[in-house]
């Protein structure tokens, strides 16, 4: 059975910052691509970062660039998305999926597997 399992969202004011992990057990890892998408309150989810199957290739949505870092320990099956700079626009459930598709990571269609999420709020 698989499992994605988030941690690490908390409350932290505009400014702060934030280190998500997700742990996925049941799956040969290190053969998935990862992505970190949000879905606040009324809104659809939406696509945040990527991470290619060896950590070699990232993406990101444009709002986020330079302020958010994703990277994988395939020796641990978890990836991770550190969050600086925060701000109360992003605020939102985050959740990390897996996909077994070589391109279109942007997409929730493009994901297999999905985590229950993690909820970050941003004070200010």
């Amino acid at each position: 059975q698989v499992q994605l399992a988030e941690s690490g969202g908390g409350l932290v004011q505009s400014g702060g910052s934030l280190r998500l992990s997700c742990a996925a057990s049941g799956l040969p890892f290190s053969n998935y691509a990862m992505g970190w998408f949000r879905q606040a309150p009324g809104k659809e989810r939406e696509f945040v970062a990527a991470i290619s199957w060896g950590g070699i290739d990232t993406y990101y949505e444009d709002s986020i660039k330079g302020r958010f870092t994703i990277s994988r320990d395939n020796a641990k099956n978890t990836v991770y998305l550190q969050m600086n700079s925060l701000k109360t626009e992003d605020s939102a459930v985050y959740h990390c999926a897996a996909s077994s598709r070589n391109l279109g990571w942007t997409r929730t269609s493009a994901y297999d597997y999905w985590g229950q999420g993690t909820q970050v709020t941003v004070s200010s």
